[in-house]
């Protein structure tokens, strides 16, 4: 005769409930994790970073395991911590997300949607995009930020920010516009009667604009087919730290520049300017260049920002050099 183990009864399963985690404690977690330290969670949560660690030490009691390791200078992850992390961190997107997918139908996008970009990105394509965005949803309205400056889009009350290359926050959530590489071009009027760039050594002997992002010199790197890798030091009568600027003195024949490839798109298809060496990736940083936007993960995403990322993105498919 087999013996079969009761179920168990309702009150055990009510405290085995009671012992998970709450959404709110997973939050309050991950919060803590992507920011470094107890005070800038609690401040987000409105809690003093006593209670935060008070909140953390119980976490920790009712799993069972230490999740944090803690020093007087740092907050690092224990192994088990990682795994709560990134479990927590999954768990409260869906949760998110499935919130969406079940009110976005019944909510209309509106209000102020609070946009930053980076200037020659936004200038060439956020802002000639707005007019038909605002007439799509006219119960939206933009307020829109362009600078160079790496933001805080929490402290600022950001929705999306449209940022190019490598993302240096992993923390944030970012969805790709569009791939993008620099490319080297100069105008018609420039390359004439000049010597023939055919290697990266050649510009050597040319007027090179180049964007200021210190205060060395500029080092061009150029990757071939083979993938060969060059770095040139490049030299010219102009830099600045601003793009739509370098695009000018391109436009009007005073060098040859690095530009992204859907800031030139259009002089490039009517001739006013020319690519040069068509055969190498080119950088002066990152070969990664892409258009994302970016928002952060600790705050639902409004249905006015959804619908402005997805317009966007059908924006930018037609963007190609």
């Amino acid at each position: 005769m087999s013996i079969r183990p009761s179920a168990p009864t309702a009150a055990v399963e009510r405290r085995r409930i009671e012992d998970l985690p709450s959404l709110r404690d997973m939050e309050l977690f991950v919060t803590v994790v992507q920011c470094g330290n107890f005070s800038a969670a609690g401040r987000r949560f409105g809690l003093s970073p006593a209670s935060v660690s008070r909140y953390i030490n119980a976490l920790e009691d009712r799993l069972g395991v230490r999740l944090l390791n803690r020093t007087s200078r740092k907050l690092s992850l224990s192994d088990m911590g990682t795994l709560f992390y990134q479990r927590a961190e999954r768990i409260l997107n869906d949760v998110r997300d499935t919130q969406i997918e079940v009110t976005q139908e019944h909510v209309r996008p509106q209000g102020v949607l609070h946009v930053h970009s980076r200037l020659l990105v936004g200038l060439q394509y956020i802002a000639p995009a707005l007019p038909a965005f605002l007439e799509q949803y006219p119960e939206i309205s933009v307020d829109l930020t362009l600078s160079n400056e790496d933001v805080d889009i929490i402290e600022n009350n950001i929705d999306v920010d449209i940022r190019i290359g490598t993302l240096a926050d992993s923390s944030l959530i970012a969805r790709k516009l569009v791939n993008s590489e620099r490319i080297l071009c100069a105008s018609p009027a420039y390359l004439e009667g000049r010597p023939p760039i055919n290697t990266p050594q050649d510009l050597l002997e040319h007027n090179c604009l180049t964007y200021k992002i210190n205060l060395g010199g500029v080092n061009w790197r150029f990757l071939a087919e083979d993938g060969t890798l060059t770095e040139i030091p490049v030299k010219g009568s102009f830099r600045t730290n601003n793009g739509p600027a370098l695009h000018i003195a391109m436009l009007q024949g005073l060098g040859l520049s690095l530009m992204p490839d859907w800031a030139v798109a259009n002089e490039l298809a009517s001739g006013e300017l020319v690519r040069v060496l068509p055969d190498y990736r080119i950088s002066f940083t990152s070969f990664e260049n892409a258009v994302y936007a970016v928002y952060s993960p600790t705050k639902h995403l409004p249905v006015k920002a959804r619908v402005f990322i997805d317009f966007l993105a059908k924006h930018f498919q037609s963007v190609s050099v």
